[in-house]
């Protein structure tokens, strides 16, 4: 009888991990989700302003459900369109990602781009990810240049290691960024310095969430901070939350709105909307974009 019940006890467990591993590979992936936050950022007097925070595509050529999905969020008709990168995950995802993004185009825009815009996935451990020290590798170089080509030929602002000032809604919104600092791409003491004093509003970009990188943001004025890169953990354990951040930052901001320690600033870390090509699963995580409606402190 006590075979039995470890035998009984054995095959549910096989039954219940291969139903997870199922549902995290086959629905919740695909379960794309808009959320919604306000941010206390603007003027007592100021009207809202809205921005649609996209991050980590990870497009492969075939992922139509996906491109469709993000193409439908111009419906939303956001003030700003901000993207902090990952778009890519295949030497021919250039078309896919614009297949997305198009519909964007219209709205002013801003952007940085992540390790895997630079270089393709290779298959690792997943559970390398659990490591605080490991080797970071990456595959085939990408066709990122063709993609940049397009956003800035759309008017989009390219934030790697740069800062300008924008209209958008009627506001002057002073804008920094830093390439991938994961992959050390930063560069932030090039375009470092407090905020103007004409400026309506001030936001920072970066791929990866970077302590040391948000950090300097926030003691230069910037009050938004945006970032991606963490997939929210994506595979997230009830109760629990995020295992890890593949960062420095906190598990317990993997994702969602947070106020930036020690400062003034708002940080939002976006789950994203893909996933890395060798891990294909979500869990209690699903893939999504963000809507800030910032609003008067």
């Amino acid at each position: 009888m006590r075979k039995r019940t470890v035998f009984q006890l054995a095959a549910g467990t096989v039954v219940a991990g291969g139903a997870a591993l199922a549902y995290a590979s086959l629905v919740e992936r695909n379960m794309f989700t808009l959320r919604r936050y306000d941010v206390p950022v603007l003027a007592t007097d100021a009207e809202p302003l809205r921005i649609l925070h996209l991050s980590d595509l990870h497009m492969m050529p075939d992922q139509r459900r996906k491109q469709a999905w993000v193409a439908s969020l111009a419906a939303t008709d956001p003030d700003l369109v901000v993207v902090t990168g990952d778009n890519l995950a295949h030497p021919e995802a250039v078309p896919g990602a614009l297949r997305a993004l198009q519909p964007m185009l219209d709205y002013p825009g801003a952007f940085v781009f992540g390790s895997n815009d630079y270089r393709g996935p290779v298959w690792k451990n997943p559970f390398s990810y659990l490591l605080p020290e490991r080797e970071y590798v990456q595959g085939v170089d990408l066709p990122f240049e063709d993609l940049r080509e397009v956003l800035v030929g759309a008017g989009w602002a390219d934030l790697n290691n740069a800062r300008t000032t924008i209209k958008s809604g009627g506001r002057l919104i002073e804008m920094v960024g830093v390439d991938d600092p994961h992959i050390e791409r930063d560069d932030y003491s090039s375009v470092a310095g407090r905020v103007g004093e004409r400026s309506d509003l001030a936001i920072g970009l970066t791929h990866s969430p970077e302590p040391r990188v948000l950090d300097e943001m926030a003691a230069d004025g910037f009050e938004l901070l945006l970032a991606g890169h963490t997939h929210g953990g994506q595979v997230r354990v009830p109760f629990v939350g995020a295992l890890t951040t593949n960062c420095d930052l906190p598990r317990s901001m993997a994702r969602g709105l947070h106020r930036w320690p020690d400062s003034d600033a708002w940080l939002h870390v976006s789950a994203g909307l893909g996933t890395h090509p060798t891990a294909p699963v979500r869990f209690a995580c699903r893939p999504e974009a963000s809507l800030l409606t910032l609003i008067p402190r």
